[in-house]
């Protein structure tokens, strides 16, 4: 059975720069809770370490949709079983809508029992309220990817780094450098 979770939060900060902080996964552990660890492998894979509702997770996903200031979509590929996707709205006057939609696939007893008690839904909301304060709080991106992924999973584009200044095309962004994916 899989359960499909929707949640929005407005973030008060421009389009752009909120896109560039959500493309820093391997950051993610700031502010999503029980995420211990997110690994850039290439431009469009990650492994993901987290412990939800109290069961060690491990599991490998592959963005399968990349779109500078719109959108990015991911499939698990190996272990626990979710996909989603979070898309950039911007509203004007530098605020942004961020909106997360989620599916995964509660495995086991005390999953099922936690999907039951809306657990993932509760955390999904807390995990954007806590990314809302951290992109407000800091104000600006700790790195960005501009490149576009599309189906096939096949990376183009260019690579930027905010803090250095630097623009360059890229294949590899997430190894050996402050600019991830």
């Amino acid at each position: 059975m899989t359960t499909k979770v929707h949640k929005t939060v407005e973030v008060d900060v421009p389009v752009t720069t909120v896109y560039n902080q959500w493309t820093q996964f391997e950051e993610f552990p700031h502010f999503m809770g029980g995420v211990e660890k997110v690994t850039q492998l290439t431009d469009a894979s990650l492994e993901w370490e987290a412990q939800i509702a109290g069961v060690k997770r491990k599991w490998k996903a592959r963005i399968v949709e990349q779109v500078p200031d719109t959108r990015v979509g991911w499939a698990a590929t190996e272990g626990a079983t979710n996909a989603g996707t979070v898309e950039f709205r911007d509203l004007g006057a530098g605020r942004t809508e961020v909106s997360l939609t989620l599916e995964f696939e509660p495995e086991g007893a005390v999953e099922k029992a936690g999907d039951t008690l809306g657990i993932v839904e509760r955390q999904a909301e807390s995990d954007l309220k806590k990314f809302k304060e951290f992109i407000e709080d800091e104000g600006y991106e700790t790195g960005a990817w501009r490149g576009t992924i599309g189906a096939g999973g096949t990376a183009t584009g260019a690579v930027q780094d905010p803090a250095a200044g630097s623009t360059g095309l890229g294949t590899d962004p997430g190894l050996g450098g402050t600019t991830r994916l």
